[in-house]
């Protein structure tokens, strides 16, 4: 049996104890401690952190997320560290009001309902729960390949008024594992398992700010979730959502956003398209990359809450432009998850 470690983590004064098998990141799931964290992976730096105290040693990482000389200066990814000694961790990343009060990691079963594409690359997965399926407007699962250990994340479109009916928005890239399921393999009725909820992304209640959101791909989901959220709850926070696109074609659930937003306050949803405007009848598009655009149109981005979800590149020029903009970090809210042994990403 591995040798059971204790971890401190300042400057929050919390103790776990971890074996040397677990990663300090499942650990503290399974514990009701909800660290910072993104892809879980060691592909992103949203669990990065710093040893004070303890030897810990880290399994494949990418040095994108924490290169050798922070390594060698002390610091680590917890999603991919094990302790081999009683640690004293300092967070660097926290959020006080979810790291003991986060929902609890489940595993539950639940049986595909529908499998609908929604463009020429993005399907509708609708899943059925057997239990209700406890989560925030904005967080992910994990789901299982049926027969493998392997998983893909996805976020959830929908919220916790169907606890038990859950929507995801998937792309599908050619040769992926959870494409493959999608394109036949899997059928309405067929068994998949879910792990979560993950995610930090969340929307925060009892925030007043503006909320902006930006999108891409099947980066609408969490969105989705947070709009129907906020309009489930009545809120009177002024929205304004961009979604990027390639073509006309590319757009998706154009009728359900315009429904919301006729409920929202000051709900204004800019369609931004990279490459043509072309078969966008009804639309009034901006032509142009979503960041580009938001650059464009929001004078005042440090004024917001910023909710970002799409490719990594289009996540990577909202950050930089964010940045440039002076918006406090503590106003942005995204999740990068992606897996190193394959491209389906999200």
């Amino acid at each position: 049996m591995a040798d059971t470690h204790r971890i401190r983590f300042e400057p929050v004064d919390i103790e776990m104890d971890v074996t040397e098998d677990d990663k300090i990141l499942d650990a503290a799931f399974r514990q009701g401690i909800h660290l910072m964290h993104g892809c879980k992976e060691g592909q992103c730096s949203a669990c990065k952190s710093y040893i004070l105290e303890g030897d810990l040693q880290m399994e494949r990482y990418s040095t994108f997320a924490c290169n050798d000389a922070e390594v060698a200066e002390g610091y680590v990814l917890l999603c991919r560290a094990h302790a081999f000694s009683d640690c004293t961790i300092e967070l660097l990343n926290y959020d006080e009001d979810e790291l003991l009060g986060g929902i609890a990691i489940q595993t539950v079963t639940a049986r595909v309902a529908a499998i609908e594409p929604v463009t020429r690359d993005i399907v509708s997965l609708r899943l059925t729960t057997a239990v209700p399926f406890e989560f925030r407007p904005g967080q992910y699962v994990d789901i299982t390949i049926p027969g493998t250990d392997d998983h893909r994340s996805f976020s959830m479109a929908t919220t916790q008024s169907t606890p038990d009916q859950l929507e995801f928005l998937i792309k599908k890239y050619p040769g992926g594992r959870f494409s493959a399921l999608l394109d036949g393999e899997l059928e309405v009725g067929d068994e998949l398992s879910l792990t979560g909820p993950y995610g930090s992304s969340t929307l925060k209640d009892g925030h007043v700010l503006p909320v902006v959101c930006v999108a891409g791909g099947a980066g609408m989901a969490p969105i989705l979730s947070i709009l129907r959220h906020l309009r489930e709850t009545g809120s009177t926070r002024p929205v304004r959502f961009y979604y990027g696109a390639r073509t006309a074609g590319d757009l998706f659930y154009l009728d359900a956003i315009r429904e919301l937003g006729a409920d929202l306050t000051g709900f204004e949803f800019i369609a931004c398209l990279s490459e043509s405007a072309d078969g966008a009848d009804g639309l009034e598009p901006e032509i142009g990359n979503v960041t580009d655009i938001v650059e464009r149109r929001e004078a005042e981005l440090h004024r917001s809450e910023i909710y970002l979800c799409g490719p990594p590149p289009m996540v990577d020029a909202a950050l930089s432009l964010l940045e440039a903009s002076n918006v406090p970090k503590d106003q942005v809210f995204y999740d990068k998850f992606t897996s190193p042994v394959t491209t389906d990403g999200v």
